[in-house]
């Protein structure tokens, strides 16, 4: 079975989160279950930077009023086609951004035009390269699935559809003008088709086209269609009933396997939990912070009211209070960050910043900590509790989405049956994060129970083998191929 995939990042050639981190690992996931995906990227330079030996498929005089290319090669080991477009994506800045990160104001055009391109090679326009079933990712690729519905390649068969969100609050909305300008016929501009609220809606397009729409969890498959979750969209999702479903993301057991992880002062199993300190003492040095026995808790997140960071601010004097460290690293909004600093001028020693983002010491800092804290307000999916579960680093979680599916709460029942993985609480604010909290410490105290969580983290099965194959599924029953 061949699949394309389109998305606008992928590991390891581009990345500003967890996206790129499924997209790039899911060709490598689905080829045991007998599927070929080919991913299509933006020519950002990065990526033009990253192609080895790269071949022209297609050329465009003018896609969106851009000359541009259809250029295949490699992800990996994996085929790649990338749509070197220069006049929309070679340029100074960010993905999606300038240096100050302000949204390029082409940003429809950029997108729209990486959806005609998709279409076109879903719909079989380059010949020797045919494919069975399109997958979007995220609004950025969404209006692929409008063209392959609306302006399909001229005599090319129906291709099923696949629209995978990866977080609702980003839908790529723009102003009713544009529509003149993407080349679909009058009857997209429609309730059911591209128009929404007066406007061009990217995801919400992709969405009415597809033929199954997925999200990272389960949780989250079910959150979408209510109001505080589904972001204006959730009766569109109520509306689509059984053609939503739920995944949940695997991560990458080969980058992130503590046994084997180069990163590390110490490398550690389950069996050998004791190793772990060095990595806490290391972690320590590296945050400037006091060494000692006491939980160590570690935070690497985007720092927005979506992260639940603003309530994370609130009660640091409380984790300290009880004995507790922190050390986090990540980057985001302003008042946040001052936040943050403000706290850690108080408690000198006892909290530790890195504003920005460090892979090498992400992973550090998952081997290092006791526990991590993720108080999202929402998390489709969620990979940062994953590593943690991997690393026998405790995830303390606010019950929701993928957190809410991947970490066993440690109540005595679960504690009893020795299944328990973590910490869940209800309620992003002051009482529920900082209950959360103090039930760390308090276990942390027992040694027996801790490591009890911390093994039962690290045998979890959180590869991609599971999550592969609900893929491969899911693409044969809309095939229909065995």
């Amino acid at each position: 079975m061949r699949v394309l995939s389109v998305a606008s990042e992928a590991v390891p050639l581009v990345k500003t989160g967890g996206l790129a981190d499924v997209v790039g690992a899911l060709p490598a996931a689905l080829a045991p279950h007998g599927v070929a995906i080919t991913t299509l990227l933006p020519g950002y330079p990065a990526v033009m930077a990253g192609l080895k030996r790269p071949r022209v498929l297609h050329a465009y005089t003018s896609l969106l009023g851009e000359p541009a290319r259809l250029v295949a090669g490699k992800l990996g080991e994996q085929p790649l086609v990338v749509l070197d477009a220069p006049g929309l994506f070679d340029r100074p800045g960010g993905l999606y951004g300038d240096a100050l990160g302000r949204d390029w104001a082409d940003n429809w055009r950029r997108f729209a035009a990486l959806g005609r391109a998709a279409a076109d090679l879903g719909g079989g326009l380059v010949k020797g390269h045919a494919f069975d079933l399109v997958h979007a990712h995220d609004w950025q690729a969404a209006m692929a699935l409008a063209y392959l519905r609306f302006a399909p390649v001229k005599g090319s068969p129906p291709v099923p559809t696949v629209m995978t969100i990866h977080n609702m609050a980003f839908q790529g909305y723009y102003p009713g003008e544009i529509f003149r300008n993407l080349g679909l016929p009058k009857a997209a501009w429609a309730i059911d088709g591209v128009e929404y609220h007066g406007g061009v809606g990217f995801l919400k397009a992709g969405m009415e086209a597809a033929s199954v729409i997925t999200t990272v969890s389960p949780t989250y498959a079910e959150e979408i269609r209510e109001a505080e979750f589904g972001m204006g969209l959730e009766g569109l999702v109520a509306s689509r009933g059984a053609r939503v479903r739920g995944i949940v993301n695997g991560i990458d057991t080969a980058e992130w396997n503590p046994a084997t992880d180069p990163h590390l002062a110490a490398t550690y199993t389950a069996r050998t939990l004791a190793r772990r300190v060095a990595n806490k003492r290391a972690l320590e040095a590296e945050f400037g912070l006091e060494s000692g026995d006491g939980p160590l808790f570690i935070v690497v997140s985007r720092l927005t009211w979506q992260k639940g960071m603003d309530v994370l601010v609130e009660v640091l004097d409380h984790l300290v209070g009880l004995g507790g460290r922190l050390a986090l690293l990540g980057s985001g909004d302003q008042a946040i960050v001052a936040g943050l600093e403000a706290a850690a001028g108080r408690r000198p020693g006892r909290i530790g910043l890195r504003i920005g983002y460090d892979e090498g010491l992400s992973h550090r800092m998952q081997a290092g900590g006791d526990a991590i804290l993720v108080p999202s307000r929402f998390e489709p999916c969620g990979l940062t509790q994953l590593y943690a579960l991997a690393y026998g680093c405790v995830p303390v979680v606010a019950r929701t989405g993928g957190l809410a599916d991947t970490v066993i709460d440690a109540n005595l029942a679960a504690r009893a049956a020795r299944v328990a993985t973590g910490i869940q609480f209800a309620g992003v604010n002051y009482q529920g994060l900082a209950a959360a909290i103090s039930r760390a410490i308090a276990l942390y105290g027992q040694s027996d129970e801790w490591q009890a969580l911390q093994r039962g983290g690290m045998k979890a099965d959180f590869s991609w083998h599971t999550s592969g194959a609900a893929y491969a599924a899911l693409y044969r029953e809309l095939t229909g191929k065995a």
